[in-house]
């Protein structure tokens, strides 16, 4: 299996690494850069069996995930395409103008990449934003509208756009810090980065 890896910083894509045979991009912060260089990249250096969406993430409320976790999405939920309305959050389906052909806000990742990392990189949605929660407010909010245990910044994009090629993708996350109020936060970027470079080889034996 020939694999694409998107990761939004040097760092992380350093510590992703990349697959024997495959190909690394470095799509710089957020969901336009996400979407533009997982096209860009399947396009100019494919054809790709499978991408991977790699980074940190910040874990959510309640999530019982740890800084240091390693996770994997089934669904990489966008938080903030919508409505908000005086009765509550509608999606873009509700409106009638889907995102994809999937419910609501959450991009499936690829089911048989799903499988195959099942008995070795738990599983969770992860939610997609645009603004980081460096509140309380913020953080519990996205578990409300999402259900996810973790928040980051591009796997949504990097999934939904390789889908648009018929190319299946997931998202693999360390977890690295805590959300909430800002000053409270917890952070561990650097032990973060040393369990995605733990378990990336792992990732790679299963896929490939």
């Amino acid at each position: 299996m020939k694999l694409l890896v998107v990761a939004a910083t040097a760092q992380e894509a350093e510590a992703a690494g990349t697959p024997p045979g495959g190909h690394t991009v470095v799509s710089g912060v957020g969901r336009t850069n996400a979407a533009a260089a997982t096209t860009l990249g399947l396009v100019a250096h494919g054809p790709f069996d499978a991408v991977i969406s790699v980074g940190l993430a910040g874990t959510l409320p309640g999530s019982g995930l740890d800084i240091g976790d390693t996770i994997a999405a089934d669904h990489c939920v966008y938080m903030e395409e919508g409505i908000q309305t005086p009765d509550g959050f509608r999606t873009m389906s509700d409106l009638g103008w889907p995102l994809g052909p999937f419910e609501g806000n959450a991009v499936p990742c690829g089911p048989d990449l799903v499988e195959r990392l099942r008995p070795i990189v738990p599983m969770t949605r992860i939610a997609t934003v645009a603004t980081c929660s460096g509140t309380d407010g913020a953080a519990e909010a996205v578990v409300a509208r999402t259900g996810c245990g973790a928040e980051a910044m591009e796997g949504a994009a990097v999934v939904h756009a390789a889908a648009r090629l018929d190319v299946p993708g997931i998202e693999i996350r360390a977890i690295s810090n805590t959300t909430g109020d800002r000053d409270a936060q917890i952070w561990d970027a650097r032990r973060a980065l040393q369990t995605l470079a733990e378990t990336m080889p792992a990732v790679v034996d299963r896929l490939c």
